[in-house]
């Protein structure tokens, strides 16, 4: 059964650990990463945080990044397409051994975050023995199983995902709105406030699930 991680790792274990820890602020967010052959990948990754300039010098400066190449600017925040070439044993081994799909990864401060899925929980367990072996300190967050159910997907309880997907059909989103959490309540037999609770955590789990990505504790 597809299982989903989210984990953390140190910058110095992973990329570009000295454009975050050399830029206060910067924010990296990984929109795809493919493997580059032999010792290397080529991520697509979003950088806020600092001027252009600013980042550009930082990540002229990693060794663990070359042939940088910007392919969107967006005034305050840049897409790049780079190689990485140091520090992504844990990554490649991913990729290539075990079959994960790195769904994103966000790089603040001193580490990064991951979102990864991996076909089934052998091949996590192989991944977990192989950054003890190796002494990278990949910290697992959280495991989602996906079991078939939609509301896996996104982080939801069987619950919360038939309450928002009725919510959104019945019109609650619309403007000018057709139907009302009360209503809802009456349809699914629960009270109002439960309602209430029921789509706000609902629509909060969604949200942080794919939009928040990275330490949304921290900011």
């Amino acid at each position: 059964m597809a299982t989903i991680v989210r984990g953390t790792i140190p910058a110095d274990e992973f990329a570009l650990s000295r454009a975050v820890t050399s830029v206060p602020g910067l924010e990296l967010e990984i929109e795809r990463v493919v493997d580059a052959g032999g010792e290397r990948v080529m991520p697509l990754l979003w950088v806020r945080g600092a001027t252009r300039e600013r980042v550009e010098s930082a990540l002229d400066a990693d060794p663990s990044t070359e042939r940088t190449e910007l392919l969107a600017d967006l005034d305050d925040e840049w897409l790049y397409r780079m190689e990485w070439v140091d520090h992504v044993e844990l990554l490649l081994r991913m990729i290539t051994t075990h079959d994960a799909t790195v769904l994103d990864a966000y790089g603040k401060g001193d580490r990064w975050q991951l979102r990864v899925i991996y076909p089934d929980r052998d091949e996590l367990s192989a991944m977990q023995a192989f950054c003890t072996d190796h002494g990278l300190s990949f910290s697992v967050e959280s495991v989602r199983e996906m079991d078939g159910v939609p509301a896996g997907r996104y982080g939801l309880t069987t619950e919360q995902f038939a309450a928002l997907t009725t919510a959104a059909e019945r019109g609650l989103f619309a403007v000018p709105r057709r139907t009302t959490l009360g209503e809802l309540a009456e349809e699914f037999d629960v009270s109002h406030q439960a309602m209430s609770e029921r789509v706000r955590r609902a629509t909060g789990a969604l949200v942080e699930d794919t939009l928040l990505i990275g330490m949304t504790d921290d900011g």
